[in-house]
C-alpha cells in the first residue's frame, strides 16, 4: 500500500496532470500552503485529501505530510516532475518485493527553456522519491532538504522528466524564494555577509556550474542557467545584509 504526498502552492498548471499520474497510489494527500490560485479548487475534483497549512519551510511541510500518510510506503514527487507509467510500475514492484530497502532515489532529466539539459551540474541529478515513512524523514530547514534514513538507499532504474521551467520570470522568482529562505537560515546562524560573500561566492558558483560541471556544453541555455544561479547566490547575501539592517 502506497501513500502519494505533495506540498503545493499556486500549482494550478500542474495539479490535474500530477494527480492523474499518481493513479498507482492507494491514497493521495496534498498539503497546500494557502494557494491563491485554483490549485485547491482543481484538486477537489479528484479523490484526494487536501490539507491547508501555512508554509514554514520545506522540511517542516514535508514531514507534516508524512505524518498524515495512512500507509508505510510513501512517494513524494514535486509537481513539476513527470512520472512515466514505467516508473510507476517499478515503484509498485519495488514495494511488493521480498526485501525492499528503506529508500530509493530517482534520476531526473532536467528540462529548461524547452531543452533537455545534460550537463550544467544536472548530469547527476537524482532525489529520494520512494521511502518507508517509519525509517525516513526530511532534515533541517534548508531549501534543498534531504531525506535522512537509518538504512541503505537504492536507485530505481527508470528516470523522470523534471519540467521546472514555466517562464524565465517564474524560474527567476523560484530562485529568489530559495535565496530568501537560505538567507533566513544564515541569519539564524549569525552569519554576517562580507566582500567574500558578495564577490567570490557568486563568481565561484558560475565558474563551477559553467566550466567544472560542463555547462558550456548545454549551449546558451547552459550559460543562462549558470548566470541566474550565480546571481541567486548574490541575492542571498543581499537579503542577508538587508536583514541585519532591518531593510525591507
Amino acid at each position: 500500500m502506497i501513500s502519494a504526498l505533495a506540498i503545493t502552492y499556486n500549482e494550478e498548471t500542474h495539479i490535474e496532470s500530477y494527480i492523474k499520474s499518481l493513479a498507482f497510489a492507494d491514497e493521495i494527500i496534498i498539503v497546500d500552503s494557502i494557494s491563491t490560485d485554483k490549485t485547491v479548487e482543481i484538486a477537489k475534483r479528484f479523490d484526494v485529501k487536501i490539507i491547508s497549512r501555512p508554509f514554514k519551510n520545506f522540511s517542516d511541510q514535508k514531514n507534516f505530510a508524512i505524518s498524515q500518510a495512512s500507509h508505510d510506503w510513501v512517494v513524494f514527487f514535486d509537481l513539476d516532475e513527470k512520472i512515466p507509467a514505467i516508473l510507476a510500475q517499478e515503484i509498485v514492484a519495488t514495494v511488493n518485493s521480498d526485501a525492499p530497502l528503506y529508500a530509493y532515489t530517482v534520476k531526473r532529466n532536467f528540462h529548461f527553456m524547452g531543452k533537455r539539459i545534460k550537463y550544467s551540474g544536472f548530469q547527476t541529478d537524482r532525489a529520494v522519491r520512494l521511502f518507508h515513512k517509519n525509517h525516513c524523514k526530511y532534515n533541517g530547514n534548508t531549501v534543498h532538504e534531504r531525506i535522512e534514513t537509518d538504512g541503505k538507499i537504492g536507485l530505481l532504474k527508470h528516470a523522470l522528466d523534471h519540467q521546472t521551467y514555466k517562464s524565465f520570470d517564474n524560474y527567476n522568482t523560484k530562485l529568489s524564494l530559495y535565496s530568501k529562505l537560505q538567507a533566513e537560515e544564515l541569519f539564524k546562524k549569525d552569519v554576517r555577509p562580507n566582500l567574500i560573500h558578495f564577490l567570490f561566492r557568486p563568481w565561484y558558483r558560475f565558474m563551477h556550474q559553467y566550466f567544472l560541471r560542463l555547462g558550456f556544453l548545454d549551449g546558451k541555455e547552459g550559460f543562462i542557467i549558470s548566470y541566474v544561479h550565480a546571481f541567486s547566490v548574490f541575492k542571498r547575501y543581499i537579503q542577508l545584509w538587508a536583514m541585519y539592517r532591518k531593510i525591507e
